[in-house]
């Protein structure tokens, strides 16, 4: 049986706080933000196609809107569908995904024009990454869609790693009839953020965000990597 949101004229106090990953993949169908549970931090995300919750999303952090968001996964299906995986050096993706590495990438013709403009940087590509993350990757696979999933703060705030650390500031406007916190475990780990790397025409990488894939990493992994 699927889960019963509010109606839309339904009053709201705050964000429903669930342990229930179908009742979030089911807020996050119907349009909703949530926040829940990564590798990492805890993070705040939408459907990617959802232009309308993608818009929330920038509001809600008061992020600025030339930083695109970053793309979770839950299987490589999503990803074929989704970018051009060819653009990355061989190797690089079976070595680093699942994981923390988040790679910049080209999108596919056809998906294009579904894709709501802040998600694309200036290049036009998306910043993409398959999550190990058992919660995260089921969210996105039963919402039907990759999430959009920046770190659930303020911009420019430290992260959170447990829910309870998550601002205040960030929750009392997620008050949505499909918005909600996923408290279901297990607990992100904390430490450092995803790195970001951009490959190059000539096979090697540019890493521009260091995190936990250190550029010795993808050194000793084979891979040509400058900073």
């Amino acid at each position: 049986m699927s889960p019963s949101f509010p109606s839309d004229s339904a009053p709201h106090t705050g964000p429903r706080v669930s342990a229930d990953p179908q009742e979030a993949a089911a807020g996050l169908r119907a349009g909703g933000v949530w926040a829940f549970p990564t590798e990492t931090f805890y993070g705040l995300g939408c459907s990617l196609f959802d232009a309308d919750a993608v818009r929330r999303v920038y509001q809600l952090k008061r992020r600025p809107v030339q930083r695109p968001l970053p793309v979770l996964a839950g299987d490589m299906a999503q990803l074929e569908a989704l970018v051009r995986l060819d653009e990355a050096p061989r190797g690089l993706l079976e070595q680093f995904w699942p994981g923390p590495l988040t790679v910049l990438l080209s999108p596919l013709p056809e998906t294009t024009s579904r894709l709501p403009e802040q998600v694309r940087g200036p290049s036009g590509k998306l910043a993409v990454r398959l999550t190990p993350h058992p919660l995260t990757a089921l969210l996105s696979r039963e919402a039907g869609a990759p999430l959009t999933c920046s770190s659930a703060n303020l911009s420019g705030q430290p992260a959170a790693r447990l829910a309870r650390e998550l601002p205040p500031e960030l929750l009392a406007p997620l008050d949505g009839p499909h918005d909600g916190v996923l408290v279901a475990g297990p607990e992100p780990h904390g430490g450092l953020p995803s790195s970001i790397a951009e490959p190059l025409p000539d096979g090697g990488l540019r890493l521009l965000r260091a995190g936990a894939v250190s550029a010795q990493a993808l050194r000793e992994a084979g891979f040509a990597c400058r900073e």
